[in-house]
């Protein structure tokens, strides 16, 4: 077959990686590549409204993302550096919108994703923080006794103690909530952000501390 007329699949892809390490997988725009680092892709970013008003609080990689489409640019970084084919990008501790979001006052969509940002990924039940991976949702009333999947019904629970609650109360099962779990509102998004801020100094001065 003539070279010219190959398909695109077989042209090599670009790559990006984190200096003094192996490839990290992209996402959306950025390239796919091999991870060895997604601890450092998923560190918090803090996201500022146009404004420099605080409005969300996403992953390194979304973050990049945001920035290599022009949605974004850096007013923080951290002293990694991300590297693809053709430069290196600082990671960032603090990105800004560059035109003005509108942000309703209303809660966040219920998923769950933000039921572990709420619970801050520590389990409601005893108490010991875990990974994404290492998390479920707990119905506090199981669904079999008309338990529903709201906000006030659903926890970060660990798998342990998920298995030991079973189709039971936490009364029943001798276990006791953390917390009284409730939704997810601006003022809580607000709370986690001041949370999380206390271990990134960059974030301070836009936190209002």
């Amino acid at each position: 077959m003539d070279s010219r007329h190959k398909p695109n699949m077989l042209r090599p892809r670009p790559k990006i990686s984190v200096a003094g390490s192996h490839p990290l997988t992209g996402a959306s725009a950025l390239p796919e590549c091999a991870p060895r680092r997604p601890s450092l892709m998923q560190a918090p970013v803090l996201v500022l409204n146009a404004t420099f008003e605080p409005i969300n609080v996403t992953a390194v990689r979304r973050a990049l993302v945001l920035m290599l489409k022009g949605v974004a640019q850096a007013e923080e970084t951290q002293a990694s550096q991300v590297h693809s084919t053709s430069k290196a990008v600082p990671v960032p501790s603090v990105i800004r919108l560059l035109s003005y979001r509108h942000i309703p006052q209303q809660s966040r969509a219920l998923s769950r994703k933000n039921i572990l940002l709420r619970d801050r990924n520590i389990c409601q039940f005893c108490g010991r923080t875990f990974s994404t991976s290492e998390l479920t949702l707990d119905h506090v009333l199981p669904r079999s006794r008309g338990g529903r999947s709201s906000w006030e019904n659903l926890v970060a629970c660990c798998y342990e103690c998920n298995n030991r609650k079973g189709d039971r109360t936490p009364e029943e099962a001798g276990l006791q909530l953390a917390r009284r779990p409730r939704p997810f509102t601006l003022h809580t998004s607000r709370q986690l952000m001041r949370l999380i801020g206390h271990k990134d100094e960059k974030w301070r001065k836009y936190l209002f501390y």
